[in-house]
């Protein structure tokens, strides 16, 4: 069959490790043979990170701006071991965290549930989406260590030069300081984000923060949201027949595993990070989640939610087979070619990726998966196949679909 033709390229964010063997090779089976790619490509692997002092990750998200939709792999973010291992010159900050700060997005991410794989919160009975702010907080933060005694402050100084000081702790010992921001632009985007896609999916959003500890900043995040769905969404929830309400983030956590699921929520940065994969977990793989970021302006960048699988990597490195997932990594590929497809009005791309995402579920339906999937299926007759054999089995029901 005649390849599908693309007008726009994505913009590629090659990553790390196994992810980025499963990177090739999902494209070399299951879309190339079908689609004539175009991407504009960005080396985002860590060597390549080093070498251009990280400029790289900067290029491949104004890239984003140029093209408007983008698809990225699984990177690595170093701490004291891979600044080691890799013989870094710094310890460079989250690929994720500086593409989110330029591209001032929200993260929505959602479990693909299949046939056989059944939640361990046994309440669940509807996917669960978090939608996690994608600017600041700890991912741009400031930190020091202190030695001995002396006065750590927070200082504010306006464009006239006029101070404002705050003590944040007056040490008689070594210590450790941190500092973090945010912004009520970014606050702003973020809240109007979870509302439109709230709207979009007909889905209740919940909210929550820390505010009766966090005072000043957790609170200026719930003010900002309850003003703007005050003065603009109020009567569109409603129509629509959904709910906003805002709740303590521990009280979110006793309402969400008590619940049935169907619902977003929406979390600040760190909170979004860390509870984002705490639903991957409890709703079968780390491996089985969706994940995007939408800027205000209309950017889209699709990737997988997990990390660059690092045990797998070292194992291929000796030649060993791997039983690597790639489900979340196909589906970065597939929302990235779906929303090009609609950008640009190729209904056969968009045809293609629905396509190719029935085939990763319907393989799995049929018993045919991952190791890591097999130990959570309750399906008879499974067969567990390699990283490898897994895509050319996808490969076999597209093909049968096409």
């Amino acid at each position: 069959m005649a390849k599908i033709i693309m007008k726009t390229p994505l913009v590629e964010m090659d990553g790390d490790e196994m992810t980025r063997i499963l990177w090739r090779w999902i494209k070399d089976i299951l879309i190339e043979p079908y689609v004539d790619l175009k991407t504009e490509y960005y080396d985002l692997g860590l060597e390549y990170r080093e070498k251009t002092k990280d400029q790289v990750t900067i290029d491949s998200a104004e890239a984003t701006k140029k093209y408007g939709v983008a698809v990225k792999c699984a990177t690595i973010t170093p701490n004291a071991a891979r600044v080691e291992e890799y013989d870094l010159s710094e310890m460079w900050k989250s690929p994720n965290g500086t593409i989110r700060a330029i591209l001032d997005g929200t993260v929505f991410r959602e479990p693909i549930v299949v046939k056989g794989i059944n939640p361990f919160v046994r309440s669940w009975k509807k996917p669960i989406s978090i939608a996690r702010h994608a600017y600041g907080d700890v991912y741009k933060n400031t930190e020091m260590k202190t030695k001995g005694a002396g006065k750590a402050e927070i200082v504010f100084t306006d464009k006239d030069g006029n101070e404002t000081r705050q003590t944040i702790h007056d040490f008689t010992d070594d210590g450790i300081i941190m500092g973090m921001h945010n912004t009520k632009k970014s606050i702003e985007s973020f809240a109007r984000a979870c509302f439109n896609y709230a709207l979009d999916k007909k889905q209740d959003l919940w909210f929550a923060t820390k505010d009766t500890i966090s005072k000043i900043y957790d609170h200026s995040f719930k003010d900002i949201f309850q003003e703007i769905y005050d003065a603009e969404y109020d009567d569109k929830f409603k129509e629509a027949n959904i709910e906003y309400f805002y709740t303590l983030i521990d009280d979110a956590v006793a309402r969400v595993v008590r619940s049935e699921g169907g619902f977003i929520w929406a979390c600040k940065n760190y909170d979004g990070d860390v509870m984002s994969d705490m639903i991957a977990s409890a709703f079968g793989s780390l491996a089985m989640m969706t994940s995007v970021l939408v800027s205000p302006e209309g950017y889209y960048e699709y990737e997988a939610a997990h990390g660059t699988v690092q045990r797998h990597y070292y194992n291929h490195l000796k030649g060993q087979e791997t039983s690597t997932n790639s489900v979340a990594t196909i589906f970065a590929w597939t929302g990235a070619l779906r929303k090009r497809g609609e950008l640009d009005e190729i209904p056969e791309l968009c045809t293609f990726a629905d396509k190719l995402e029935k085939a990763c579920c319907d393989t799995i339906e049929e018993g045919v998966m991952t190791k890591d999937l097999a130990a959570l299926s309750e399906l008879e007759n499974k067969k567990i196949v390699n990283a490898k054999e897994f895509l050319l089995e996808i490969q076999k029901r597209l093909d049968q679909m096409i």
